[in-house]
């Protein structure tokens, strides 16, 4: 049996053994700290996070571990997406990387 499995989406370079944690730069908002981290149960949403963070570097996927207690994200969870469908989690304690997710897309034009 597999446990829940829990990924990131940034564009920071980390390997693995890194922490991930709260008083860094937020991946959206220039400027601010969080004290916060968020991750997601979910390769949509973490995809979603790295196309949306904040940088110059390429979108990259991580699978973590949370360190800590953790619970669902309330600016998803209570205001767009009642339930939690997008299993989106966040904790106050670190994430550890264990490694980078690799995703083949295949790219479709339509004619």
């Amino acid at each position: 049996m597999f446990s829940q499995s829990f990924f990131r989406g940034t564009k920071a370079d980390l390997k693995p053994g890194d922490l991930i944690v709260t008083g860094r730069q937020s991946n959206f908002i220039e400027g601010k700290s969080l004290s916060w981290v968020y991750f997601a149960g979910t390769l949509d949403a973490a995809i979603w996070g790295a196309e949306l963070s904040a940088g110059s570097g390429r979108e990259r996927i991580y699978v973590v571990e949370p360190t800590g207690p953790i619970e669902d994200d309330p600016n998803l969870t209570d205001k767009k997406f009642p339930g939690n469908p997008t299993l989106s989690y966040r904790s106050r304690d670190p994430l550890r990387v264990h490694d980078q997710a690799r995703c083949n897309v295949i790219n479709e034009t339509l004619n």
